[in-house]
């Protein structure tokens, strides 16, 4: 009776360990399959970030594109105008430039005649008189006119 009882267990085991074997298959299965994922998520994101970098590069060779169509159709309208409107035209960015020079000096000749006219502190008004705006401003000529310059000849 005994040896009935313990083969009918011994032959439940058996039956059951293929099917624990095949649970045990199926959770490593599972978690590779989702491993995998994981990598081609990666590996897709990787691809849109490069693809972006694409569509950024080709947005940027178009702005350079229609930047030098536009000085070329500029250059030609100012040929096909004559030397007095091309005179005209190279003359519009200086002028500005000494125009915005021109009412930055008044402004600040006009704050050290006030400064005279009320007996003022000459050395108050002067640290006073010029701040990071005026950095930033004197800066910006100074590159256009300069910096900038140099760098377009070369």
């Amino acid at each position: 009776m005994i040896e009935s009882i313990l083969g009918g267990l011994l032959g439940g085991l058996f039956r059951l360990a293929p099917e624990v074997l095949k649970w045990l298959d199926r959770k490593d299965e599972r978690s590779h399959e989702l491993a995998m994922l994981d990598k081609e998520m990666a590996f897709a994101q990787i691809r849109a970030e490069q693809a972006m970098h694409t569509v950024d590069a080709q947005v940027d060779m178009a702005q350079f594109d229609a930047i030098g169509k536009a000085l070329d159709g500029q250059a030609r309208m100012a040929v096909a105008a004559g030397k007095f409107v091309a005179g005209i035209s190279a003359l519009v960015r200086p002028l500005v430039t000494y125009w915005v020079v021109g009412l930055w000096s008044g402004v600040k000749i006009a704050s050290m005649v006030l400064v005279y006219q009320t007996n003022g502190s000459w050395s108050e008004m002067l640290l006073r008189n010029w701040g990071p705006d005026d950095n930033a401003i004197l800066s910006l000529i100074l590159v256009f006119w300069f910096v900038g310059r140099a760098i377009d000849k070369r």
